[in-house]
């Protein structure tokens, strides 16, 4: 019973900085998401059309190409004026991905509303059909809306299951380098220190001097 005891008590106080960072970091992480506010998400679909059958590749080319030009100003300078925003907010409510397979781009708007989130898509999708479709005669390819963007029914974030998840590995982290600190700072942690290294010092010393204390007694 008493080993037992000493056992718990090593662990707790080897494991205590784990088991008070991980709650801690749990209990942000679900703090910030009540706390925050809500964002909302809303995505439109563009498709780049080719104007000559069999040019199907080309077309996954330029979708590629204009997906990464979504946040480009050129594009985003009509749908600025659109939305009252200006270029450089616009560029971070909105963002583009395209598929490696197939030449359509999505446009993901977000916003605190939800119809703040379907206008900003749906304005810089309109913005990047007019201006894809400027060059047509260049580029042999029309941009076509696929999908107009929809209201959301909830918000994109915040998520209390991932965010007190994600303060939970924080947590985690943090009580990981407290232990690696009181580790390296602990001399009984250290190479040759610790009543067993003290002892191995005091050795011998005894055996050098015994002799002596030997002959001093006969």
């Amino acid at each position: 019973m008493p080993d037992l005891r000493r056992r718990a008590r090593a662990l707790a106080r080897r494991w205590w900085p784990m088991a008070v960072a991980v709650p801690l970091g749990a209990v942000a992480g679900a703090g910030y998401a009540v706390v925050s506010h809500p964002s909302y998400a809303s995505s439109a679909y563009v498709v780049v059309v080719p104007q000559t059958q069999g040019e199907n590749a080309n077309a996954v080319n330029f979708a590629q190409a204009y997906g990464r030009l979504t946040g480009q100003p050129q594009v985003l300078l009509g749908a600025a004026a659109e939305t009252h925003h200006s270029v450089a907010t616009l560029a971070a409510l909105v963002r583009g991905t395209t598929s490696p397979d197939a030449p359509v781009i999505e446009i993901t708007g977000t916003g605190r509303r939800p119809e703040d989130a379907v206008e900003n898509a749906g304005a810089v999708a309109r913005s990047l059909i007019s201006f894809g479709n400027a060059g047509s005669k260049e580029t042999g390819v029309k941009l076509v809306q696929l999908a107009a963007a929809a209201e959301p029914d909830a918000p994109a974030s915040p998520s209390a299951a991932l965010d007190t998840a994600v303060g939970g590995a924080a947590g985690v982290l943090l009580g990981t380098l407290v232990m690696l600190t009181r580790r390296r700072t602990d001399p009984a942690a250290r190479p040759g220190t610790g009543p067993a290294a003290a002892a191995a010092a005091v050795l011998p010393v005894q055996a050098e001097t015994s002799p002596v204390e030997q002959g001093v007694y006969r």
